[in-house]
């Protein structure tokens, strides 16, 4: 049995497990990434919070993924995109699947 999630549940699941871990704009941003992904595969995912946590993480720019992965590497949000998936939020923030 299934439960079907719209993005305020979404919020409510991720404020009730993990409330600091991504931002307002952040969850809305990777639950439309979530939603397309299902569409592309034909496939619902069960919501896991801690599996995403797991598997993503949202930075506010390039700058503070570059204290998180060597600088030199990735100089540009094209470099990350060449290793990983990227679900931009706004001009400058976005998450990263991790790898």
């Amino acid at each position: 049995m299934k439960t079907n999630v719209n993005l305020n549940d979404f919020r409510d699941a991720f404020q009730r497990s993990r409330p600091k871990y991504f931002s307002y704009e952040g969850l809305e941003a990777l639950y439309n990434w979530l939603i397309d992904l299902e569409n592309d595969i034909g496939h619902e995912e069960e919501l896991d919070v801690i599996a995403l946590c797991c598997d993503f993480s949202e930075y506010k720019d390039l700058a503070e993924f570059q204290a998180d992965y060597n600088v030199d590497d990735y100089t540009c949000i094209e470099d990350i995109e060449e290793c990983t998936t990227v679900i931009p939020i706004d001009d400058d923030s976005f998450i990263i699947q991790q790898f």
